[in-house]
């Protein structure tokens, strides 16, 4: 069973009151990595406060087609980890094929300066660029298409729902390109609140079944409940998921 990971965007407001505390219950959690953000701030520390949990650095997202980039990669490659992935690029680049040929472009530059620091890069989706579709094909799948072969994708199943994908579908389609998977769910709206896995509309279970060698990194960008109490929940659903013993 592969562990299970954390993006620590989830518990940002945690994190900012007691990043110890917040790292402390994530571990006890049964969490054994995390996915950090932002990782030209502070990756010494982060390190310092990581590693005596037994917390492993997964990915890291951090905004490689900034004026951050260098700072971005370098913070990665302190975490140790080997792939730093682009969070996002904003709607207008998915409008049409130019904007995403452009977007390729930029992602593609990217990952050769990234390689340079030992890294790999990757992209993670919004809704967007499956409710933006080229010539019937979903945005997403068209920057696949153009995407040097080394540049991996992290599937956010939750948006890619929202988005109006078909996501078992999807990650078929995309295949071992897909390298993680963000797994959230809730009710599959844009401004709805995000609820413990198991417990929304998103087809979690065939969606896992859909990509079974992508890593699983569980991320609530928002939650009506307790954060951390849903992403215990989500540990607790997905572990027993993965022990076949669903509830």
């Amino acid at each position: 069973m592969t562990s299970l990971a954390v993006q620590l965007y989830s518990v940002r407001e945690p994190l900012a009151a007691d990043r110890p505390g917040t790292l402390r219950r994530l571990a006890d959690a049964g969490y054994r990595a995390v996915e950090p953000f932002d990782t030209h701030v502070d990756p010494h520390g982060l390190r310092a406060a990581l590693d005596p949990l037994g917390l492993a650095v997964c990915a890291t997202h951090g905004d490689v087609l900034g004026p951050d980039r260098d700072a971005v990669l370098a913070g990665a490659v302190v975490l140790g980890t080997d792939t730093v992935i682009q969070p996002m690029a904003p709607p207008r680049r998915f409008a049409d094929r130019a904007g995403i040929e452009a977007t390729a472009r930029d992602l593609n530059a990217a990952a050769v300066r990234a390689a340079d620091h030992g890294l790999r890069l990757g992209y993670h989706n919004h809704h967007w660029e499956l409710a933006s579709r080229i010539d019937g094909r979903p945005a997403l799948e068209v920057l696949a298409d153009l995407l040097a072969p080394e540049v991996l994708l992290e599937v956010d199943i939750y948006w890619a729902a929202t988005g109006g994908a078909d996501v078992p579908e999807l990650l078929g389609r995309l295949g071992d390109r897909v390298r993680y998977l963000h797994v959230k769910d809730g009710p599959a709206t844009e401004a709805g609140p995000m609820t413990a896995v198991g417990a929304g509309v998103v087809p979690v279970v065939a969606a896992l079944a859909a990509a079974p060698a992508a890593r699983r990194i569980v991320e609530l960008d928002r939650c009506a409940t307790d954060v951390l109490e849903a992403i215990e929940e989500s540990h607790r659903y997905l572990t027993a998921l993965e022990q076949g013993a669903p509830r």
